[in-house]
């Protein structure tokens, strides 16, 4: 059994190019299923059946893990045995029509417009400032995600039509436009990164993002530059690149009301995913109505009413 979940993993590095953070997840999931096999003396993937996929599913939930990462196992555990039945290695998918407890979506936490001016209002002192404010400049712009950034190099920027190239999650590439503040602030900072030691025989020569040591910046530096801005800037919370990605599109669909773009800039493969930033969109409206409407107080209950 465990040869094959290898033989699996090999399958979705090298035929399917899926990354290493993608490739971990689904190593994780087999574990686990794995596991739960041992457990229950199932000696060949071809013994599991449906009712066993339910009572793993169960189990799991029982100890806590949320609605989401059930369905990242089940969609594991599908995907995997859609692998062994093309390799002819089990007759069936015990997997398929098996559903996980749904839990609540939380809303993502946003910036407001003020809030997002006052974080890049960042002087560019020093190569350090020039480096964070491009960077932070870049993550409002054109709403990248913090490994799409990382992994971002010179040359995938085009100066002259203001875009720039990243490759998202299952190695998809887009062209993101990058707004003209976002850009003088990256030719700012192309200017002012010579003086710092370059790698010549290393692929971080051509990072777009560098460390002080020449090496192509980490996400956990990144992550510790916005956190340092957020203090810097007297800005209340804990700011992370995910917020500035989800203020990027809550104001754009704010703004054009238009989801396939917002889709589209994201970078989503299903605009499931993308719509709830309408849901964003409405608690906007809502507030605003709240407080102009001469007749809304919706928070106040009329006398004897269940509803607001």
């Amino acid at each position: 059994m465990k040869e094959q979940v290898d033989q699996f993993i090999q399958h979705l590095v090298n035929e399917r190019g899926l990354s290493h953070h993608t490739v971990s997840g689904y190593q994780r999931d087999l574990l686990q299923l794995s596991a739960y096999c041992l457990e229950n003396d199932i000696k060949a993937w071809g013994e599991l059946q449906t009712h066993h996929i339910r009572q793993f599913i169960a189990h799991n939930h029982r100890r806590g893990l949320s609605g989401k990462s059930l369905q990242r196992r089940l969609s594991s555990a599908r995907t995997f045995f859609h692998y062994l039945v093309r390799e002819a290695l089990s007759k069936h998918n015990p997997a398929l029509g098996v559903s996980a407890p749904k839990t609540a979506r939380k809303l993502p936490d946003t910036l407001d417009t003020d809030q997002i001016a006052q974080l890049l209002n960042v002087v560019p002192e020093d190569w350090y400032a020039r480096r964070d404010r491009a960077m932070l400049e870049l993550f409002y712009s054109s709403g990248l995600r913090l490994a799409e950034l990382v992994n971002t190099n010179v040359n995938d920027v085009n100066w002259d039509e203001g875009s720039i190239k990243v490759t998202g999650k299952g190695n998809k590439q887009r062209v993101l436009p990058v707004g003209s503040i976002a850009l003088s602030a990256l030719q700012t900072w192309q200017a002012g990164r010579q003086p710092l030691p370059m790698k010549q025989t290393s692929e971080d020569t051509f990072a777009l993002f560098i460390s002080e040591r020449g090496n192509r910046i980490s996400a956990r530096n990144v992550q510790a530059r916005i956190r340092h801005w957020t203090r810097q800037q007297l800005l209340p919370g804990n700011v992370h690149p995910h917020m500035l990605r989800h203020s990027f599109a809550s104001h754009i669909l704010e703004s054009s009301g238009d989801l396939r773009a917002v889709q589209e800039l994201l970078g989503h493969a299903d605009i499931s995913t993308t719509q709830i930033y309408t849901h964003l969109n409405f608690q906007h409206l809502a507030e605003v109505y709240d407080k102009a409407h001469p007749r809304a107080h919706r928070k106040n209950p009329i006398p004897g009413s269940n509803k607001s």
